[in-house]
């Protein structure tokens, strides 16, 4: 029988850097893949990958949050946080996937967006409000993978989707249990018992309504885990949009619609 983790303990794991990145869901999920870059207005942001491929031969746009394994690559995604630039990259692939029909897939894997003096200058806020509202109405099926970790609104901006999944060790939150035991308890080190208060792991988030399903985890993220791990986010994949590529455009947003407008209530599944 598998341990109960603490919440401590899957923030732990959901920030190790064993856990698969987005591009290695990418490879072993979608054929034909293509990534694009640009926002066509600054530059480009690696930490945000963006292309289109093929999905059991459905042309999908698939935008993912991307991480290091070590300090050389971590600097070259910053962590995973993107800068304005991402953000916009996004919103262009975005409604290129509306304009051609496509349905989004998109992986959450991130801190929260760069907190940056030139990310700041550059519309930071700005960029993360236009890719809510944009994904939120947009006219295709969106189906939001949470791999890793899920931080505020740089986390939201790519998840504002018809279905949100989490993996077993993944974790969405407001902040960083770091900030919040910081500005509750003026005491970073506090950082376990603010897990616990949060309610930020994926049993938790599915209980409260905003995730639609939690992906149980292999023990050991080994060649055989990993594996076994991209092949039920596969089936995921399939049995959600085969669920939403049903629906009429009408049904996709008042779907959405009501789900943005549940989330965070208790009562939602009554």
């Amino acid at each position: 029988m598998k341990r109960v983790l603490t919440a401590g303990e899957r923030v732990k794991l959901a920030r190790s850097p064993q856990r698969p990145r987005a591009k290695e869901y990418i490879e072993a999920i979608f054929d034909d893949f293509i990534e694009l870059a640009g926002d066509g207005a600054f530059g480009e942001d690696r930490s945000l990958v963006c292309g289109i491929g093929s999905y059991r031969g459905i042309p999908v746009t698939v935008i993912g949050q991307q991480k290091g394994r070590n300090f050389e690559e971590n600097m070259l995604y910053r962590f995973g946080m993107p800068n304005p630039e991402g953000y916009r990259k996004a919103i262009r692939l975005m409604r290129q996937a509306e304009k051609f029909g496509r349905p989004v897939i998109t992986f959450v894997d991130t801190p929260g967006a760069y907190p940056g003096k030139e990310a700041e200058e550059r519309g930071q806020g700005m960029a993360i409000a236009k890719c809510i509202q944009v994904m939120s109405l947009l006219k295709v099926p969106t189906v939001t993978f949470f791999i890793g970790e899920g931080g505020s609104g740089g986390a939201l901006a790519i998840a504002t989707s018809d279905r949100r999944i989490m993996l077993e060790n993944s974790i969405f939150s407001i902040l960083s249990p770091e900030g919040f035991a910081s500005i509750l308890w003026h005491d970073a080190d506090r950082w376990e018992e603010a897990c616990d208060a949060m309610k930020l792991t994926a049993g938790d988030i599915l209980e409260l309504g905003a995730c639609d399903e939690v992906i149980p985890e292999p023990e050991v993220m080994d060649e055989t885990g990993r594996r076994i791990l991209f092949k039920k986010v596969d089936r995921a994949i399939d049995r959600n949009l085969k669920e939403l590529l049903k629906l009429s455009e009408k049904e996709l947003l008042k779907g959405r619609y009501k789900k943005l407008r549940d989330m965070g209530k208790t009562d939602v599944r009554n």
